[in-house]
């Protein structure tokens, strides 16, 4: 009975072990019955066992020119035998001209084991990951649909060992990746000598790159003074403001796209060159058109404040201080637009959520939390300033009591607002904090404003004798409006004498300040002149002396 369940476990263990291999194996490489018979002989140093020696060895041929030699790294099972040798050879060489071109190798992510595991970190544990028979080089997107180079495991027979190919899709896609990558026809005017490689570029690209540059930046100061020229001789003076700030952002543009031009039609940098300057250039068209199409708009809606609404203050209606805040309001929606739009049309162009790159910059969690805690405060402003803009507690042009500090709204923008008191001070508020903040706001119904004259005096002043005088002078003032509102009363007394307040009503905070510093001058020289016993006076206990102060 024992020797029976030592047969069977043995039985289930073999079965086990060899379904895992058959399995392994089935997952390791694709299964080919011959590869590239029509070739002939291998050369001997030629090593394909791994994904990093294969493209190696793709690399090192076709710089040496052996295009035939490289073109035993190319899986041709869709070319007949007798077409290989030719084909191979012309599919080798434009392989390697996009790859040049195109592609910046990244050498440490090519595996260099056979199965193309990669090594997994401390945390995920020790041994290696997951096996591969296949690995993505380069994914391009032309004319809408999209290419690939790409690299395969391959095992033809039960002889011999693993290769790593560039796979039959590859081969097929060479072509029309040629001809949209390939050498440009400037380039055949080049001396062999000049495309010798010198630190990772050709020679001629040293030399290119830097009167390329001088060239751009030229052509850019003729399009910016093109563009300051031409608004100059606008019809209208909101055209020529719009287009005088349009200009360098135009010149960026213009030069973004030539250069996108000489790089399609002229010349074709190498892949380190090319992976730095065509993302470049695509941020710099986006960033153009986005900056010239915000200053067109700024300037016509700052046209449309100057002729609508005019300098903004309190003395502005309603209607004009929330129009004033709304124009702002529709600046921050349009910049919030263009820029999200720009992200788009960037990404978009350059796919960078595909690259590896940005696959670990969006997966890495420790950075994604720094970047969170760092933009808080600005998307806090930005989520506040929007706030103001929707529910508008305060609008420009508000006159508005801020810690102690009498100022005017003059600008809300996206992360912080502009204050300016009635000296003509600037205080700048980020947005949140001032939201977070009690304040007062003058202005929330209307303008108009009560302000307060207060009086210390002495316990003989006559309050009906201060009303009637007061009344008097604050009829004849102009900056007081709303006469029936005017009032005067006896708001404190103590020992040392009694506080009378006196009311008027101004229509707006900045009259309404002068004309309470005018109404306490008044009543003071009324004071002065009529009856100065009623200055508070200064008792000492006993009646041994009383000194008369002027309050």
């Amino acid at each position: 009975m024992v020797s029976f369940f030592r047969l069977l476990i043995l039985c289930v263990t073999a079965l086990f072990f060899t379904g895992a291999v058959a399995q392994d194996s089935s997952n390791a490489w694709y299964s080919a019955e011959v590869l590239n018979e029509g070739l002939g002989a291998a050369p001997d140093d030629l090593d394909l066992s791994t994904p990093r020696a294969a493209m190696r060895s793709f690399v090192e041929y076709a710089r040496a020119d052996r295009f035939d030699a490289a073109a035993h790294v190319l899986n041709l099972s869709r070319v007949e035998p007798e077409r290989q040798p030719d084909r191979a050879v012309r599919v080798a060489q434009q392989l390697y001209q996009v790859i040049d071109r195109r592609v910046w190798v990244d050498w440490s992510d090519l595996p260099s084991r056979p199965d193309a595991k990669v090594e997994q970190s401390a945390s995920e544990g020790s041994g290696p990951g997951e096996m591969r028979r296949d690995l993505g080089i380069k994914l391009f997107e032309l004319n809408g649909r999209a290419y690939e180079i790409r690299i395969a495991r391959y095992k033809a027979g039960e002889d011999s060992e693993p290769v790593w190919l560039f796979t039959p899709q590859t081969v097929a896609d060479v072509a029309p990746l040629h001809d949209a990558y390939g050498p440009r026809a400037f380039e055949e005017y080049i001396p062999d000598r000049m495309k010798d490689q010198l630190g990772g570029l050709r020679i001629w690209e040293w030399l290119g790159l830097p009167i390329m540059l001088g060239l751009l930046i030229g052509i850019g100061w003729s399009v910016n003074s093109m563009v300051t020229m031409l608004a100059r001789k606008a019809p209208y003076g909101f055209l020529q403001h719009a287009f005088a700030r349009a200009g360098f952002p135009l010149a960026l543009f213009a030069v973004a796209v030539l250069a996108q031009v000489v790089l399609s039609l002229a010349v074709s940098f190498s892949g380190p060159v090319t992976s730095i300057v065509q993302p470049l250039l695509v941020i710099v068209m986006a960033s153009g058109v986005g900056m010239a199409a915000l200053r067109i708009v700024d300037a016509i809606l700052d046209r449309v404040t100057l002729r609508y609404v005019g300098d903004i203050d309190d003395t502005r209606s309603l209607d004009k201080r929330e129009l004033y805040t709304s124009i702002y309001a529709l600046r921050r929606v349009i910049v919030l637009f263009m820029v999200g739009f720009a992200a788009f049309y960037v990404l978009a162009r350059l796919n960078l959520f595909q690259t590896v790159g940005m696959t670990l910059l969006a997966s890495a969690g420790v950075l994604t939390v720094l970047l969170g805690i760092a933009g808080q405060a600005v998307l806090g402003n930005i989520l506040a300033s929007l706030q103001i803009a929707l529910a508008k507690p305060v609008r420009i042009g508000d006159s508005v009591l801020f810690e102690g500090d009498w100022a005017y709204v003059e600008s809300i923008f996206y992360t912080f607002m502009r204050l300016r008191t009635w000296d003509e001070r600037r205080i700048i508020v980020p947005v949140r904090y001032f939201v977070s903040k009690p304040f007062e706001n003058w202005s929330v119904k209307d303008a108009r404003i009560m302000h307060t004259v207060r009086l210390r005096l002495d316990h003989s002043a006559d309050s009906d004798v201060l009303r009637d005088r007061f009344v008097e002078l604050a009829r004849e003032d102009e900056g007081v409006i709303e006469h029936d509102q005017i009032a005067c009363y006896v708001t404190d007394h103590n020992a040392q004498g009694v506080e009378i307040s006196f009311y008027a009503m101004s229509p707006d905070p900045s009259t309404g300040w002068v004309t309470e510093m005018r109404l306490r001058e008044g009543m003071l020289r009324f004071i002065r002149e009529s009856h100065p016993e009623w200055w508070p006076q200064e008792r000492v206990e006993g009646g041994a002396t009383i000194a008369a102060t002027q309050g």
